[in-house]
């Protein structure tokens, strides 16, 4: 199914136009009967000859609804472009169809409407005035279809020009380039255009499903409150589904959510699937038209999915744009947004009422400052900026998913081999090696795949290499793990040298192996996922099976390492609980 949008200046006969092509009536408020204007957003669709459907969103002329206007056309994949014919081109015309151009919109039609009032002479003025206007644009090659919903002139023909435009539509428009590689990776989001609630059903929400795929029962989350909800029922064009692919406009009958709390603007995804938010790096470009140039001053909205945001900018790399430049720039936002490389926006000034620009989505979570930014698409850009990224943060970062470099870790070559050659270099100078824990979690996964490198007993060291570790009173303490032998019977000499390598602890007297400490944390996670809150010492002793003697410095122990936070009488996860 393709998702079209009519766009054009206010009666300029859109709405009339999708009603005689699908036999909907797409103004629906009583407000718009009456005074024959499109105020919101209305919704139709229609089966072609071919046996395509076509689901178009007609969107308002007029100025003072252009924000609904934007709303409709956050999500589409191709536009019929309608320019009255007695009044020719005009300037919601013009702002429309600039705005279409900013979102990447590569497919459409112009419908040159109420042809029944002009002559053959001025029908010539208007396609050259149009074929002017959209010369080098995505309309450039467009068919102008003359049509009139008094007469049914060229409705038929209107149709056939769709059905070819969808036929020819195997690569989506450069709004839905992204949507693509999202669906590969099943991670289902929809834009929310309305809310409502119906007698019997609840909460229905519609909008287009530009990602992944839905299923009856699948739960969702709003992602600005991240309240739950689940999929009760699906409807597309008024046909109950169980199943909906990507790219449909559809229905939802919701669980676990009021109408009042949801809205326009809000979007549905799985939580787990995504990384919202509310500060971007993107390209702008500027429109031809604007008479000012554009710095971070001044009060801006952003328009993407189906929402309208409020905004902060700052331009990267230069202090001004000028009409018709592109660049980049840092967009903070009003709420959090689950965004993905490669969205569309709108920016707009909302002092002066006017659109100043748009672009796309190139890093959802920019790490540098903007001094030093050099946004792009580029996934190699990404990864050096991060040096040492996982894959499962990476594909939430980017939708893509890339084998890893090494463990669950990607980074650039030559970061990787400086790293390989340090951790060669520290184990060659300290015969005893390395304790693991010590490392970061990715210097862990590389020091793993050292050639000639053993790990035990908590320590990283090379295979054969002569040292304190290899002493009996290592493999001693090892065994005894979290319930130590007492050294007052040892030798003093070898514990200090042992405590020096750091395979043993002391606690003001009470020597642990490292291990130990690992086991103590493994039990920490357990103890905390019974006991979010945190735990006693008691708890901890009774899980592990001790006296108070031992657990009390295991604990100190854990403090010291941050693996445990002392609050009170209990304790909670530490800083490096989780390395």
């Amino acid at each position: 199914m393709t998702v079209i949008a009519t766009a054009g200046h206010v009666d300029h006969g859109k709405s009339s136009l999708v009603r005689a092509l699908t036999g909907t009536d797409p103004d629906r408020w009583e407000e718009e009967k009456r005074r024959g204007m499109t105020i919101d957003l209305g919704f139709a669709f229609t089966v072609l000859p071919s046996g395509a459907v076509a689901s178009f969103i007609d969107v308002p002329g007029h100025i003072r609804f252009l924000r609904n206007m934007l709303a409709g056309v956050g999500a589409i994949d191709a536009c019929v472009l309608v320019v009255d014919a007695k009044e020719g081109w005009m300037p919601q015309t013009e702002e429309h169809f600039q705005i279409l151009k900013l979102l990447g919109v590569a497919n459409g039609v112009v419908a040159l409407s109420k042809i029944d009032l002009i002559d053959g002479e001025l029908e010539n003025i208007r396609r050259r005035e149009i074929s002017e206007r959209t010369n080098g644009s995505f309309l450039a090659n467009a068919e102008i279809i003359a049509t009139s919903v008094t007469t049914n002139l060229g409705l038929d023909k209107l149709c056939s020009a769709l059905d070819q435009l969808i036929s020819q539509s195997a690569s989506p428009s450069a709004s839905s380039l992204a949507s693509q590689s999202a669906a590969a990776s099943q991670r289902p989001r929809l834009w929310i255009d309305r809310a409502f609630t119906t007698k019997g059903a609840g909460t229905v929400v519609t909008g287009t499903l530009i990602d992944g795929c839905l299923q009856v029962g699948d739960e969702l989350a709003v992602v600005r409150n991240q309240q739950k909800v689940r999929v009760r029922e699906i409807q597309q064009h008024e046909q109950t589904v169980t199943k909906l692919d990507h790219s449909h406009r559809c229905a939802l009958n919701l669980v676990g959510i009021s109408h009042e709390e949801i809205s326009r603007g809000d979007a549905l995804v799985n939580l787990k699937q995504w990384k919202p938010t509310a500060m971007f790096d993107a390209s702008l470009r500027v429109v031809p038209s604007l008479k000012h140039r554009v710095t971070r001053r001044g009060s801006y909205s952003i328009y993407i999915g189906a929402g309208e945001f409020s905004a902060k900018i700052r331009l990267i790399g230069t202090r001004e744009l000028n009409a018709d430049e592109q660049g980049c720039v840092r967009i903070a936002i009003d709420s959090s947004l689950a965004l993905m490389p490669g969205d569309r926006y709108i920016l707009r000034e909302s002092g002066r009422q006017e659109t100043i620009g748009g672009g796309e989505v190139l890093d959802i979570h920019p790490i540098l400052r903007v001094s030093r930014a050099k946004p792009d698409r580029s996934l190699d850009r990404l990864i050096a900026e991060h040096g040492w990224i996982t894959v499962s943060d990476f594909e939430l970062l980017t939708s893509q998913r890339l084998p890893a470099v090494v463990g669950e870790w990607l980074t650039t070559p030559a970061l990787h081999e400086a790293l390989r050659k340090d951790l060669a270099m520290q184990l060659a100078k300290n015969p005893d090696g390395i304790e693991v824990s010590r490392l970061k979690t990715y210097e862990q996964a590389v020091v793993a795949t050292l050639p000639e490198v053993v790990i035990e007993m908590g320590r990283a060291r090379i295979k054969g290499a002569n040292s304190i570790t290899d002493h009996p009173y290592a493999g001693l303490f090892a065994h005894a793990g979290v319930t130590p032998p007492d050294t007052k019977t040892l030798d003093r000499n070898v514990i200090r040298q042992l405590v020096q390598r750091g395979l043993l602890v002391d606690v003001d007297g009470t020597v642990f192996h490292i291990s130990a400490l690992e086991t103590a944390r493994h039990k920490v996670v357990e103890i905390l996922n019974q006991n979010p809150n945190g735990f006693t010492v008691s708890q901890f002793r009774e899980h592990l099976g001790i006296t108070r003697k031992h657990a009390v410095p295991l604990l100190e122990a854990l403090d010291r390492r941050g693996i445990t936070r002392r609050t009170d009488d209990l304790r909670v996860g530490g800083a490096r609980l989780a390395n």
